[in-house]
């Protein structure tokens, strides 16, 4: 969407998910093979603007070496954002997460509400706006998009999501399969509705997103997990929900007011709902003849690949590739 929208793009990329790509369409740029915690500062000179997506990107993920998840998304993302204040860079745009309102109450929260992560995932993305917003100055502008969770087809799809996992829950086994009580909130939005978001704070006046941060989605998509789940009931013919044995409330929950995008950046139109998003998944699938062992084995668990390339040596502690391990 970005080379639709006329912009040149370059990628950073150190490539762990390589070997889980779901379709093609992924675009031909040129890119930078590289852990993010390694980039260099020439390597940033010359762009205008560095959007800023690279992290341990879920809990389970996140939870499998705190210090680490915090080395990756805290310090790294910091350090890229000084780097590219130092070569000129004059626009951040950092992937954020409405999980940093963690367990947020029953009243949707603004970008004014207090942070409450309750995760190490969470906790890192706060960190990261608190510290990069110092950085923030005349020629230097961070945007901080706090995105709701994300579902939609992608090349990249993630089944982790809670409207892909259950859609795909649905197609291959008839279940709509409900691993907690169905009672947390979660506002969702699709992935290319986060791709306008982005695009619209690249093309906005610079004081409309100078150190500004934004929730990215819609405030009519909040909704309870059993709620998504009824939607996906209604789209996947001849299914039922079911609880997961056991299954306990959520400590994240959170409902968000999304009013503050809508009027500082008019270019923002979301074209996606829970509805649309589950038809689209449900088509795909079924094009695809996704199976319950190709999503819940190791292929696209992001958990599962990680401990893999783990304990093949393939990667090493520090989830660096092991070169003379990777090449043989």
């Amino acid at each position: 969407m970005l080379l639709a929208a006329g912009h040149e793009v370059v990628g950073i990329d150190s490539n762990l998910f390589g070997q889980s790509t779901f379709l093609d369409g992924i675009a031909n740029i040129p890119e930078l093979n590289k852990d993010i915690r390694d980039v260099e500062a020439e390597e940033l000179r010359g762009f205008d603007a560095i959007i800023h997506l690279a992290a341990l990107a879920n809990d389970p993920l996140g939870n499998l070496d705190p210090d680490l998840t915090y080395e990756i998304n805290h310090k790294a993302s910091v350090r890229l954002a000084a780097l590219a204040k130092e070569v000129g860079v004059e626009r951040f745009l950092f992937s954020s997460s409405c999980s940093t309102y963690g367990s947020a109450g029953a009243e949707k929260v603004t970008e004014e509400a207090e942070f409450n992560p309750v995760t190490p995932y969470g906790r890192s993305k706060v960190l990261v706006e608190q510290d990069v917003a110092k950085l923030a100055d005349d020629n230097f502008s961070p945007t901080f998009l706090r995105n709701a969770t994300a579902y939609g087809v992608s090349p990249c799809l993630r089944f982790d999501l809670v409207l892909n996992n259950l859609v795909a829950w649905a197609m291959t086994t008839g279940r709509v399969y409900i691993k907690s009580d169905g009672t947390p909130w979660r506002p969702i939005v699709h992935i290319e509705d986060i791709n306008r978001a982005f695009i619209a704070v690249l093309n906005a006046p610079r004081e409309n997103i100078h150190n500004q941060a934004f929730n990215v989605g819609q405030t009519t998509e909040n909704y309870q997990v059993r709620d998504i789940a009824e939607i996906v009931k209604e789209t996947v013919p001849r299914c039922e929900v079911e609880y997961a044995p056991g299954g306990e409330p959520d400590k994240r929950s959170y409902q968000v007011d999304f009013s503050k995008i809508e009027r500082m950046l008019p270019e923002f139109k979301p074209q996606w709902t829970a509805r649309l998003g589950a038809q689209q998944l449900y088509e795909t699938y079924q094009k695809v003849g996704l199976r319950l062992e190709d999503f819940e084995g190791p292929r696209y668990k992001r958990i599962d690949q990680i401990k893999q390339l783990l304990s093949s040596g393939r990667l090493d502690k520090t989830l660096r590739w092991n070169e003379s391990v990777a090449t043989a």
